[in-house]
């Protein structure tokens, strides 16, 4: 029997893009709100009219499909509709990290060559202070008023492919330069669709995008939201007035809460004993905040809290399905496996490892990206054998559940035993004293690498010994830190994503 193949009709009807559906949504709820920022507000109708003039605006500049536009910007309404217009007009937003030093923004726009770059005023001088090729600026005001006047409103109605890039979201590791991580119109969709199912978002919910839109957090859940007819409340970063005053007016699903400021949010919200209008679920990350914090955000907002695990690789996948408890202080963080997609745990040789047995993860599914930017040798190496490699190490249960032990690159060799530093921070994370822990390794004559245990307090009467004891009693000899060392909060290298760079505590190590 000869295989079916779909006439092209039958093909291009399948076809799915993020601007076509955005489209699609407009007649059915014209006056809803879409965007709030502030006392500025778009209904549907008027952020379809003004994503239609900018994408119009960039297919007269010339601008081709694939094309990239660099959008340095902190979060606003007009992040949301130059995404909107980027994906109308076929063309690959790159969301540029306001926060990065002078070399890593001059590699990240070098990277994807950008024909065009819209960046707020204030942000101007980072621009000027960098080599960059040809480029038409847009800044945001008067000049970008202007050229959205000037353009027609009609909708740009192009035939986008689903595999198409949408957007250029940066990685960054403890070490290197970000990656460019990019990310289709059929990525996004099936990530729209996979949180409505997962997280059971109802149609024309709330959202809260405080999370910068250059990251999925925001990105991500924000478009997903206008698929759904629903509307995004803007606020510009960590701002809890602004958060409060969100929260108690708009009902919502899903608020979402960062490692970092889980805590003292919680402490405000019940300082001040905020009402909160409704909350189904909170947080994110819950591996690395402290359990308490997420007892008290969780019993502030009255909403259980999202022990998720995914990626910007990856969306939510592979394991963002299970929920704590309100008021719960968990002992463990097991996981449950996110539906719409395939994952597997393997040895170093893609062999599948039994159960109970630490293994890479490495997932295959719709809402995958669809590679780093101009880095064939590491997707060569990331994607070998069809699955996406995550680099992170999960062991699953008997029961089904997924354990997050480490990531890959952190394990530490010990007289031939393998010890996962995510362990040993989780042991220590559960005394209440302590506000942040990072376990690294340290060379060792004996054993070749010992664990070493960095740890910022957050009650002084905290000792070495109260956490050797805690240590003692939970965890097997070998995987014991050999030192603990104190240190203040800033003291902690970051990098400009707020990831802890263990390298340097490890160089430091090796210097003392």
């Amino acid at each position: 029997m000869s295989l079916y193949v779909p006439p092209q009709a039958v093909s291009s009807s399948r076809r799915a893009s993020i601007g076509a559906l955005f489209h699609a949504r407009v007649p059915v709820n014209p006056d809803h709100r879409a965007v709030v920022d502030g006392d500025r507000v778009l209904n549907y109708t008027e952020l379809e009219d003004r994503s239609n003039r900018l994408a119009n605006s960039f297919l007269d500049l010339g601008l081709r499909r694939g094309d990239r536009v660099g959008l340095l910007a902190r979060n606003c309404l007009e992040y949301v509709e130059i995404e909107l217009a980027a994906a109308k007009a076929g063309l690959i937003l790159a969301a540029l990290n306001w926060r990065l030093g002078d070399r890593e923004l001059q590699h990240c726009i070098s990277l994807v060559e950008p024909e065009v770059v819209i960046v707020q005023g204030e942000l101007v001088a980072a621009l000027d202070r960098l080599e960059l090729a040809p480029h038409r600026r847009i800044v945001l005001g008067p000049d970008y008023a202007n050229i959205l006047a000037a353009a027609p409103g009609d909708y740009p109605d192009l035939d986008i492919d689903p595999e198409d890039g949408l957007v250029i979201l940066y990685t960054s590791g403890t070490t290197g330069l970000p990656k460019g991580a990019l990310i289709s119109h059929r990525a996004m969709v099936a990530r729209a669709m996979c949180a409505a199912s997962e997280l059971e978002i109802p149609i024309g919910d709330n959202f809260c995008a405080w999370a910068p839109f250059y990251h999925m957090a925001s990105t991500d859940q924000a478009l997903g939201t206008l698929l759904r007819g629903g509307t995004v409340h803007v606020v510009d970063g960590y701002e809890p007035d602004r958060l409060i005053d969100v929260l108690e007016r708009e009902v919502m699903r899903f608020f979402i809460l960062m490692p970092g400021m889980v805590g003292p949010f919680a402490a405000i919200l019940q300082a001040r004993g905020v009402k909160v209008k409704g909350v189904g679920i909170c947080g994110a990350m819950a591996d690395l905040v402290p359990r308490e914090d997420i007892a008290a955000a969780s019993r502030a907002l009255n909403a259980p809290y999202n022990n998720t695990f995914g990626a910007t690789e990856t969306g939510l996948p592979p394991a963002t399905s299970g929920l704590i408890p309100i008021g719960v202080a968990p002992t463990n963080l097991s996981k449950r496996q996110s539906a719409f997609c395939e994952l597997r745990l393997v040895d170093p040789d893609d062999n599948e490892v039994p159960v109970g047995t630490p293994g890479e993860v490495i997932l295959r599914g719709p809402t995958l990206f669809s590679g780093y930017w101009h880095a064939d040798e590491t997707n060569q190496q990331d994607f070998r054998n069809g699955w996406f490699h995550m680099g992170d190490v999960l062991r699953r249960n008997p029961d089904g559940s997924l354990d997050y032990v480490d990531r890959v690159k952190y394990m530490i060799k010990s007289g031939g035993e393998n010890i996962y530093p995510a362990e040993i921070e989780q042991v220590i994370l559960a005394d209440s004293r302590v506000h942040e822990a990072v376990v690294v390794r340290r060379g060792d004559r004996q054993w070749g690498e010992v664990p070493v245990a960095f740890v910022v307090m957050a009650d002084p009467s905290l000792t070495a010994a109260d956490l050797m004891d805690r240590c003692r009693e939970n965890l097997s000899s070998y995987k014991r830190p050999k030192e603990i060392i104190f240190l203040a909060e800033d003291e902690l290298p970051r990098s400009t994503t707020g990831k802890v760079q263990r390298h340097e505590l490890e160089a430091r190590l090796s210097s003392d």
